[in-house]
């Protein structure tokens, strides 16, 4: 049998796709501002604005990442980046035709609404981590992976500095009309370079899975579905050390997306800065916390999961606790570029105890981390518009300390699992016999 393709152009195809689904990370951040005028947002509601993609971004990975199981990742990536374009193509409409005059407070639904849809691509992140894996022998995956969430992941960077540039020279409505056109360009080479591993090409031309089983691993594929992701989410979910490790990743991934979201406002109205000043100094940010998590895969696997985790978290409860008490543009700068290091070296080390702690169910657990944590980007923003309402002007700083309490517990939790590992790996392996957990 014929199959198209290799790992490395499964890889770049995956990537691709991600890369312009999660852009949608940024879709109001940028323009907050100026939705927030012409509506008449309050400052929550401006949160919950900025949130809007994360919602539908993170709850529809679990489902979406089961479904690669059974078809292979084009159609779910193909799916969630049409929806997407569905999305911005209204929203793009919407701008257009009534922004800024006729965009009433009536229409605030239908802009959610518009959002919940475009932020469908954020959920390719689910899918592409399945159509990678399935391409790339275990021993290669730690590299994939990392190029592959590493590289999606300054996409929302990017965009929040191309945005306000766009905005500046083209207005809101050509922006949004100049998003919509890369959102399809790039749907577009998704579907000429995206590829299923060989396993899935074959169960596809009508073998049997038996065959396709044989087929993909002559082609050098390692993993093949097995089972029902339904029964590893089960699995998973009576393991108290899954639900450690999504309030944590919530902590790192959910607020790498919720600041990414949140900063611009955070810029223009307590700092006072340009669109395009707040845009470059998000992107500073998100940049920074993408190309870390990079680095912190390798950091990970020299000092171990647990000890990287911890040192993340003290690093980015230590930004966090600048951005607190700063009142001057430059200590917030090196604060939340502190933040940055400390949640994407995080980002990286949570995955590498997902196999460690969850052995039995990695599916599973990886479900509930990534979806569920990355929840995060929803619930984080809305509350801090929340402080701002409460406080006034002194809410953004103020705000922060929701980043010191998560950052507190996170790094609690951090220090069960050490300490856990550390017991069972000492008592509770018989002697001359390998740990189970330490694999």
């Amino acid at each position: 049998m014929n199959i198209r393709g290799t790992p490395n152009q499964g890889l770049f195809g995956a990537t691709l796709g991600f890369f312009i689904g999660f852009a949608a990370v940024a879709l109001f951040g940028p323009t907050a501002a100026a939705f927030k005028d012409a509506v008449g947002l309050s400052p929550m509601m401006v949160g919950f604005l900025v949130a809007m993609p994360s919602l539908s971004g993170s709850l529809l990975r679990i489902p979406f990442a089961a479904w690669v199981d059974t078809v292979g990742g084009r159609k779910p990536f193909l799916v969630l980046l049409g929806i997407s374009i569905v999305g911005m193509a209204g929203l793009t409409v919407l701008v257009t035709m009534y922004y800024p005059d006729r965009l009433t407070p009536g229409m605030t639904p239908l802009l959610f609404f518009l959002g919940l849809l475009v932020g469908c691509g954020i959920a390719t992140f689910s899918v592409g981590i399945a159509q990678v894996s399935y391409w790339f022998p275990k021993a290669k995956q730690g590299t994939a992976l990392g190029t592959y969430a590493g590289i999606g992941n300054l996409a929302p960077g990017i965009f929040s500095f191309l945005l306000p540039l766009a905005l500046v020279n083209i207005g809101m409505g050509g922006s949004y009309l100049l998003w919509l056109v890369i959102l399809v360009l790039g749907t577009f080479g998704y579907y000429i370079a995206g590829r299923n591993a060989p396993y899935f090409q074959a169960v596809h031309s009508g073998r049997s899975k038996q065959e396709a089983v044989e087929i993909g691993r002559q082609h050098g594929q390692e993993m093949f579905p097995q089972g029902k992701l339904k029964d590893s989410l089960v699995s998973s979910a009576k393991i108290w050390k899954t639900w450690t490790l999504v309030a944590i990743y919530f902590t790192t991934f959910g607020g790498f997306i919720a600041l990414t979201s949140w900063l611009p406002t955070y810029w223009r109205e307590f700092f006072g800065k340009e669109a395009v000043v707040a845009g470059s100094l998000t992107a500073a940010y998100s940049i920074t916390a993408s190309l870390m998590r990079v680095i912190g895969g390798r950091f990970a696997d020299k000092v171990g999961g647990e000890v990287s985790t911890i040192l993340s978290l003290a690093v980015m409860l230590a930004g966090a606790v600048g951005m607190f008490i700063s009142r001057n543009f430059g200590l917030s700068l090196a604060a939340v570029i502190i933040m940055a290091i400390g949640m994407g070296v995080g980002n990286a080390s949570v995955f590498k105890l997902v196999p460690q702690y969850v052995s039995q169910a990695v599916g599973g657990a990886s479900g509930w981390v990534g979806g569920l944590g990355a929840f995060g980007g929803f619930t984080i923003p809305p509350i801090l518009g929340a402080i701002v309402a409460a406080q006034g002007d002194t809410g953004y700083p103020g705000g922060f300390i929701l980043f010191i309490g998560l950052g507190l517990i996170a790094i609690g939790l951090a220090y069960l699992l050490k300490r856990t590992h550390k017991v069972v790996s000492v008592t509770a392996t018989p002697v001359n016999q390998p740990s189970q957990e330490v694999s």
